[in-house]
């Protein structure tokens, strides 16, 4: 049998390397293409990686617990009798392109940003024992210092500090605010409590890293999507039956904002010290509400150069994968700007938390009926028109409040002009 090697791929920028957490199959196990076989945590993410042909288990390199540079080899399989016919060509190309062997399959959780590092905490102790990337994030979140981390004996192989040793140390300490991490919900006469699991600790640390750093200003203006509503309405028919998929108001959305971005290029930055960093992309992060109540922000790359269809695809296929637990690493990295519809849920408005190392947000609310003044040459009317509210909020840092309302206005009047134009073409 044709023997081919599991490398750990490359998982995004500033990522060199990854602790095995769980295998999910055994030395002599069968399993097909794109199976998942390992799974795997950073700091930033955690990942499967699938099977890339129909195979066996040969050989696991490296345990449970240990961790694997970037491009080093984890385990051995062996191709069954069953497999592609084009393995080889495959794997040829594969280890032209290590990273390309096993891509990932993202879990749950959103990368943490690369200026989050730990300093404090040594990859390697002084006896040579290396410590995991979530053992120095669970040392360096609850200050456990370099003599502490020395002192506890670890049970993982070769006495390596596991997660169990570090909560157990914590516990033994009287140190409560990482004792219950790994344990289930405990319920008193009075509440329940829920303990976070990963993927909101990552969350809720980003919220209130973004509010600790950037002064946050929220501007808000009401369009008229009148005309918008009523294409879509004309349309959505129309373009199910040509495309095979769903067009909903996001693309439209998206497409405003990356027009405004146009205009008002200084937006579209980012904050290094005392420089404002102008992005020359415009990548638009999508808020994206996943089934376990989490939120992930997968990104479209270049969306001011891609058609309001090309943008209606993207839309619905990152969206579909987002909640099916299967985007990539790199889909989520890279974002300049980020767009979430609060309307989604019924609500009018919000004032949205901006998205580091982003300078602006921007929130779209419901769309509902609402009676307005309607100018004509013969007079004012009143009519029944479809109405949104639009929510900025903004670094007023390196954004002042005179940008931040011409660009929100170049938005709204980016919506308000929509006429559909060869949009189904």
């Amino acid at each position: 049998m044709k023997e081919t090697k599991i490398i750990l791929p490359a998982m995004g920028e500033g990522i060199f390397e990854a602790t095995i957490t769980q295998w999910l199959v055994n030395v002599g196990d069968t399993f097909e293409e794109d199976d998942s076989l390992v799974e795997i945590a950073t700091d930033k993410v955690d990942s499967e990686v699938p099977a890339p042909i129909n195979g066996i288990i040969s050989k696991i390199l490296v345990q449970n617990g240990e961790i694997a540079k970037i491009g080093q080899v984890i385990a051995i399989i062996e191709a069954s009798e069953n497999s592609n016919k084009n393995t080889e060509s495959k794997e040829e190309k594969n280890q032209q392109k290590p990273e390309l062997t096993t891509p990932l399959k993202l879990l749950q959780e959103p990368p943490i940003p690369n200026e989050i590092q730990h300093p404090s905490v040594p990859f390697r102790l002084e006896n040579g024992i290396f410590l995991s990337p979530l053992v120095r994030s669970i040392a360096h979140k609850e200050n456990v210092d370099i003599n502490a981390l020395n002192s506890i004996s670890g049970s993982g192989l070769n006495g390596r500090i596991i997660k169990d040793d570090i909560v157990n140390y914590l516990n033994s300490k009287g140190l409560t605010s990482a004792d219950h991490a790994i344990s289930e919900s405990t319920t008193s006469d009075t509440f329940e409590i829920i303990e976070m699991n990963r993927m909101r600790k990552l969350i809720a640390e980003n919220m209130v890293r973004s509010k600790q750093t950037a002064p946050h200003v929220t501007t808000f203006h009401e369009v008229d999507v009148t005309s918008i509503v009523k294409w879509r309405e004309k349309n959505k028919n129309i373009y199910m039956e040509k495309h095979n998929e769903k067009i909903t108001f996001t693309p439209i959305f998206i497409q405003a904002l990356a027009q405004a971005i146009e205009k008002y290029p200084l937006i579209n930055v980012s904050v290094d010290g005392t420089s404002i960093l102008k992005k020359n992309n415009i990548n638009i992060g999508m808020a994206t509400a996943l089934p376990d109540g989490n939120l992930i922000v997968p990104i479209i790359r270049n969306a001011n150069k891609l058609t309001t269809h090309q943008l209606a695809t993207n839309v619905n296929d990152l969206a579909y994968r987002a909640r099916n637990k299967k985007l990539l690493p790199n889909e989520i990295q890279g974002g300049t700007f980020t767009i979430t519809n609060v309307g989604s849920f019924g609500n009018l408005s919000g004032t949205p938390i901006i998205n580091q190392p982003e300078a602006a947000i921007l929130a779209v609310g419901t769309i509902k009926k609402r009676p307005a003044v309607i100018e004509t040459p013969d007079g004012d009317l009143i009519g029944i028109r479809h109405q949104m509210v639009l929510a900025l909020s903004y670094d007023h840092r390196v954004i002042d409040g005179s940008l931040g309302g011409m660009f929100i206005k170049q938005v709204a009047d980016n919506l308000e002009a929509f006429n559909g134009g060869k949009w189904l073409q």
